[in-house]
């Protein structure tokens, strides 16, 4: 098997070949610890890139005696932050709101949207908790949660959703862009359409997507999306963002007030005039203070993905695919990702001496999840071919 860290075109039937870049450049740049390492596990835990461990550092230097931290330096940095989201998601900056987890977008959408006993939610089974909890609790307000049939491998039955979603009394269909336990990622411009006809609000949980697969709300509208930016997009944790289609900012009430989602509220000189008009743009959502030490790390961490390019990324982690899957059809172990336009950069395989496999890939500290009875690899844009060679040379010591 050839050797190479450079991203080889995306292989995927019906999906094009995208640029290259050099991962090694990439790692020794940011990541250099991972020569020493083989870390597969950023749909958990995104390791901070140098670039953003250093600013972060430098601004916990500057709050350590903050002369020079004026109101406008600490505003300037949620400007910036929301201007690189938008940029990312292919979004207006006003329709982004800074939070510090998806859970609380999440939890925004179920209270924010009109809804009414009677009404249904459809979130496909075996999502991950994040978007099943903020609606479960809407049943003391009689509204129903309907946890949708997946396919036989185990993925959401996108056929029963779009059926499901011509029922009058389903309002919302709230999906992850990505599955969390397969990788399966979710034809995102079909279901948008589908809502789009039937007057469906449509929700997206896009932690385990955005940072790893293109996404442009522009060409695939939703109304609300919740993605905390620790994973794919390998900043600090407690930042995050909430996208909220702009034709709806305006018409969803927060269930609170933070005092800076009111008129008035950016004139530090003349903050008792208790304007009762919200914002119009989506900082009405937002709950301040964040933690400004952790966005600017955010910043140069969207920075590197920018700069790389997320088609390009998308590309590289499924190229990295290939030694695992290879060695999946050679050895009779179980591949539980689509490895079609539905997959990801997450791919989940099932040995066939699982125990032996666990054992190998910990002794030797490789860093990877299991997840409902699978070992979910997630590389990123650091990651080389010589990481997934070492993996499947451990499963095969294995067997």
């Amino acid at each position: 098997m050839v050797h190479h860290d450079v991203v080889t075109p995306l292989r995927a039937p019906g999906l094009p070949a995208i640029a290259h870049f050099d991962a090694a450049a990439v790692r020794a740049a940011e990541f250099p610890w991972a020569e020493k390492a083989v870390y597969l596990n950023h749909a958990s835990i995104g390791p901070l890139p140098e670039s953003s461990r250093a600013a972060t550092e430098d601004f916990n230097r500057d709050r350590a005696a903050p002369l020079a931290l004026s109101d406008a330096l600490l505003t300037g940095i949620f400007t910036e932050a929301r201007a690189k989201i938008g940029q990312l998601i292919g979004a207006d900056s006003t329709e982004i709101a800074l939070a510090s987890n998806t859970s609380y977008g999440l939890n925004l959408a179920a209270q924010m949207l009109p809804l009414e006993a009677g009404d249904i939610v459809v979130v496909p089974n075996r999502e991950f908790p994040a978007n099943v909890y903020p609606w479960k609790h809407l049943r003391r307000k009689g509204v129903e949660l309907d946890l949708a049939p997946l396919t036989p491998e185990g993925w959401p039955d996108e056929e029963y959703l779009l059926d499901r979603i011509q029922d009058p009394r389903v309002r919302v269909l709230s999906v992850s862009l990505v599955q969390f336990s397969n990788g399966y990622h979710v034809d995102l411009a079909r279901l948008s359409a589908a809502t789009r006809a039937t007057g469906t609000y449509l929700v997206v949980d896009a932690i385990q997507g955005v940072g790893q697969v293109p996404l442009d709300v522009r060409h695939t509208p939703v109304d609300i999306l919740a993605c905390g930016a620790q994973k794919w997009l390998l900043a600090p944790w407690g930042t995050g963002f909430l996208y909220v289609r702009k034709e709806l900012v305006t018409r969803l009430i927060p269930p609170f007030a933070g005092w800076t989602a009111f008129e008035g509220m950016d004139d530090y000189s003349n903050l008792v005039c208790y304007d009762d008009r919200f914002l119009s743009d989506a900082r009405r959502f937002e709950l301040i203070t964040l933690p400004y030490q952790d966005f600017v790390g955010m910043l140069r961490s969207l920075d590197l993905l920018l700069s790389l390019g997320i088609g390009s990324i998308a590309a590289h982690l499924r190229g990295l695919h290939e030694p695992v899957l290879e060695w999946a059809s050679r050895s009779g172990a179980k591949v539980t990702s689509p490895t079609d336009r539905c997959g990801s950069g997450i791919l989940c395989v099932v040995p066939r001496k699982m125990d032996r496999s666990l054992d190998a890939l910990r002794g030797a500290g490789v860093a990877f999840s299991l997840r409902e009875g699978a070992i979910r690899l997630s590389p990123h844009c650091y990651n080389t071919m010589n990481d997934m060679e070492r993996v499947v040379d451990l499963l095969n010591r294995a067997e």
